[in-house]
């Protein structure tokens, strides 16, 4: 009886020492580099669905519709007609937002982040979103900078 609460004690010793020599190695990243296109987490639509050649021909964000859905670079696209899905079919370098739909502003600083497509401009023919009003106004009041920061960064900001 001795000799088994012996063995025991040895045992979760033992336990008890690897994992506590686990707990000293490094953490593994979480994830390997971040995608091409932004899609958020839990999705894998580009835009949080809103329609990327709306921007272009009505001058405004429009939601997409599941029923004009493509996938390009990775992630969906959701048009709201057959026409925008053509159109990006067609051409998506010219559609997609700059930057795969990740914060212009957040790029140009060396980072990502998400953005709100309801957050945009067009400059130069180039769709750009950004994170939030806040940040949408700071990138426009210097964005030929940003956009120039922004270009050198990308698409390293992604490693």
């Amino acid at each position: 009886m001795l000799n088994s609460r012996i063995a025991s004690r040895k045992r979760s010793s033992s336990i008890a020492a690897l994992l506590f020599s686990l707990m000293l190695l490094p953490a593994a990243p979480a994830l390997a580099d971040k995608a091409a296109i932004y899609t958020g987490v839990f999705s894998n639509t580009a835009l949080k669905g809103y329609d990327t050649v709306a921007y272009f021909t009505e001058g405004k964000p429009v939601k997409g519709d599941e029923r004009f859905a493509t996938t390009w670079n990775g992630a969906e696209w959701l048009f709201a007609s057959q026409a925008n899905l053509d159109a990006f079919t067609g051409d998506p370098e010219k559609y997609a937002p700059q930057y795969g739909g990740y914060c212009a502003w957040a790029v140009s600083q060396g980072s990502t982040a998400s953005a709100d497509p309801k957050i945009w401009a067009i400059v130069d023919d180039k769709l750009y979103v950004n994170y939030n009003r806040k940040i949408g106004k700071r990138w426009e009041a210097d964005r030929a900078n940003f956009i120039e920061l922004a270009d050198a960064n990308w698409p390293t900001v992604l490693k």
